[in-house]
């Protein structure tokens, strides 16, 4: 019997819904062929195919100024090959970090290797042996204290009145890496491909503490010591992504990193209202991110940035609601490996192994340099 009102009921098809199809995994060439039928599946597995094509569309797009956001332990887990992929390929044109993250990709870059823990050997007996246990990865003593011999030898080659910042203390890193080291690194990849890396949270990391360590060294030999200052990196990425017709952005985690990389759009729209008349910088122009994606497990329900969805960095002026985005609630270190296979086979399939965008990213690092010289008194490249 027809019910009275099924001539108003739509079909789906009336509103362009995608039709529910059953996987299947075995007919399947590819991962990223996988992926696709993950498009056309429900729950939380469709985030992973509306994930991959976000990504592919905006590594693909020439003009299209990707930010990477990198938190939690990804490079002792074994992550850190994913990022020197997204770096090598010309898919990201910045690295926002926290500093473990840098410091632990740091060691392995410089011939140091991680460990997998055993449940036997206890925290006590860990702290003995120099085991820094990270959930069930191990960071050798050895390893940061080797890296701190590195970065101590670094920093000496540099001219002692330069005013230091996460992003010129990591391309140095990254300069002694293509000098001293074979294989691929994170940080060795960014000096190459002229990506910056910035750390917001500098001291929250053994990368931090190695510097103001050679600083309290250089005081007690009464040398000078190097000044720090963190406006620098917060300038000069405004600056660089002031530059761009276009900017999308990858998050890894959330934390200070996301947020850090997120509130530019905000902050070009202050310098443009607020700067008093006459001595408002003619060249800002404000605009905001029109792409995303983010891998993160992190609920939304706590409150924090980190699990924060992209509708509510609309609110917030950071993205524009007309963007593309996609929001992958799920531990980076299961699902990141896929993700990334799955991406790489479609741009690999567009013959796009390297993409190269239709911008000087070297040349606009280095316009970005000038454009903040005027606030410091002490820059040095």
């Amino acid at each position: 019997m027809e019910h009275k009102n099924s001539k108003h009921y739509h079909t789906g098809f009336d509103d362009g819904l995608i039709p529910i199809k059953s996987i299947e995994p075995t007919k399947s060439a590819d991962t990223d062929n996988l992926c696709q039928q993950m498009e056309h599946i429900g729950l939380g597995g469709s985030a992973i195919g509306d994930g991959i094509r976000t990504l592919a569309n905006m590594f693909a797009d020439k003009d299209m100024f990707t930010v990477l956001t990198l938190s939690g332990a990804m490079t002792p887990a074994g992550m850190g090959l994913i990022i020197c992929d997204l770096i090598d390929r010309g898919y990201v044109q910045a690295v926002v970090s926290t500093g473990a993250l840098i410091t632990h990709g740091f060691v392995q870059s410089a011939g140091m290797a991680h460990f997998r823990h055993r449940a036997d050997i206890s925290d006590v007996e860990a702290h003995k042996r120099g085991y820094n246990r990270i959930y069930n990865v191990i960071e050798l003593e050895k390893n940061l204290d080797d890296a701190e011999g590195i970065i101590h030898k670094v920093l000496s080659g540099l001219n002692p009145y330069t005013t230091l910042s996460s992003h010129l203390v990591t391309r140095e890193l990254g300069c002694w890496l293509a000098k001293n080291t074979e294989g691929r690194g994170i940080l060795k990849s960014t000096f190459k491909m002229n990506v910056p890396v910035y750390i917001p949270s500098f001291t929250d990391s053994e990368l931090g503490l190695d510097v103001v360590l050679y600083n309290m060294k250089r005081i007690a030999e009464g040398k000078n010591s190097f000044n720090s200052n963190e406006f620098i990196d917060l300038l000069h990425f405004m600056e660089l992504f002031n530059q761009q017709k276009k900017a999308g952005i990858y998050t890894i985690g959330g934390g200070v990193p996301r947020n850090w990389a997120q509130q530019v759009p905000p902050f070009l729209s202050l310098i443009e209202s607020r700067m008093p008349e006459g001595k408002k910088p003619t060249h800002i122009k404000p605009k905001k991110y029109f792409a995303g994606v983010r891998i993160c497990p992190e609920s939304v329900e706590w409150g924090g940035l980190s699990g924060c969805p992209y509708t509510e960095g609309v609110a917030w002026g950071k993205f524009d609601p007309a963007g593309q985005y996609a929001e992958i609630l799920a531990d980076a270190t299961i699902i990141w490996p896929f993700i990334h296979q799955a991406v790489c086979q479609r741009l690999d399939k567009l013959r796009l192994e390297k993409v190269e965008k239709n911008f000087d990213l070297k040349a606009q690092v280095e316009k970005a340099e000038k454009l903040i010289a005027p606030h410091f008194k002490s820059i040095c490249r």
